[in-house]
């Protein structure tokens, strides 16, 4: 059998492992299940380039992922240059076709009514220093959407709590000034105000350790977002999904998507235009739940 002896070249000579070679041959198995479905006298020497088309249209039709498919028809594809190699047959059908595109997984976010509800409740309760520096952390990630190396970089000379503005360092060093509101002002002059009534060091970065009075290490900002995102969603918790919720809530709320970019500071538009696919389906999901025929 061609596939047994494709088997052992996939073993031996391309030492691939064993687990690769079984989803290989789970690949091949499916198509030929198909293939034999679709016209019985198909065989691998007579298999042409538009059954292997059809095929793909059926895969998407029955939902099967993009990805799914183009992993298939790489497994197809390595076949066919097994069997060439071997002069088991004189054309390839495979080579020349294109997969069907991967489109890019939309960013996750947390819907802006368990935003609200989260910040609500962490702010009737935050009493300490600490619980300020926390609630911070997850507020101005949430109002400005700056990355989490911007804000464990940012010093207080970064902040203009008379403008509201933050003076940002993002990547390759390029600067911008990302705007706030008056609740992420009075969160940094509560803050600020702690701060200096439990004579801490003199102000230079605006997140620190509380008990090493350094810089706080991103590892800490990571943990402190996910613990708190746990209490309203169950999907990622990190730093980068608030960035991804203050993106789509901004656009959700008719922001245009060139200052969105700005804001993100983004360098190419592309980047930002997936925020619309989400706000998309956010509106989907509403009208879902509200349409009496939907």
């Amino acid at each position: 059998m061609w596939t047994e002896a494709f088997v052992e070249y996939l073993r031996c000579e391309k030492n691939y492992s064993e687990r690769t070679i079984d989803t290989y041959m789970r690949s091949l198995k499916a198509f030929e299940l198909w293939t034999n479905c679709f016209d019985s006298e198909i065989t691998w020497e007579n298999l042409d380039k538009d059954v292997v088309r059809q095929w793909m249209v059926a895969m998407m039709d029955e939902g099967r992922t993009p990805r799914t498919v183009c992993r298939d028809l790489s497994a197809l594809r390595t076949f066919y240059k097994f069997l060439l190699r071997r002069k088991l047959v004189t054309a390839d059908p495979v080579h020349t076709l294109q997969g069907p595109k991967r489109g890019k997984a939309l960013p996750y976010y947390v819907r802006e009514s368990d935003m609200n509800s989260l910040l609500d409740s962490m702010a009737a309760t935050a009493e300490t220093l600490h619980d300020q520096l926390e609630r911070l952390i997850l507020l101005t990630f949430y109002s400005t959407g700056i990355r989490l190396s911007e804000l464990v970089g940012l010093d207080w000379e970064q902040v203009d709590l008379t403008q509201k503005l933050l003076k940002v360092t993002g990547k390759r060093n390029k600067q911008r000034i990302v705007p706030f509101g008056e609740e992420l002002l009075d969160a940094f002059e509560q803050y600020a105000s702690l701060l200096d009534a439990e004579d801490h060091a003199a102000r230079g970065a605006v997140f620190i350790n509380l008990k090493t009075q350094r810089r706080i290490a991103p590892s800490a900002v990571q943990r402190i977002v996910k613990r708190h995102l746990s209490q309203v969603t169950t999907g990622k918790r990190s730093p980068h999904v608030l960035r991804h919720s203050f993106a789509t809530s901004m656009l959700n709320h008719e922001a245009d998507l060139q200052s969105v970019k700005e804001l993100l500071g983004h360098e190419s538009l592309a980047t930002t235009e997936i925020y619309t696919h989400t706000t998309f389906e956010e509106l989907r999901r509403m009208y879902n739940q509200a349409h009496p025929r939907a």
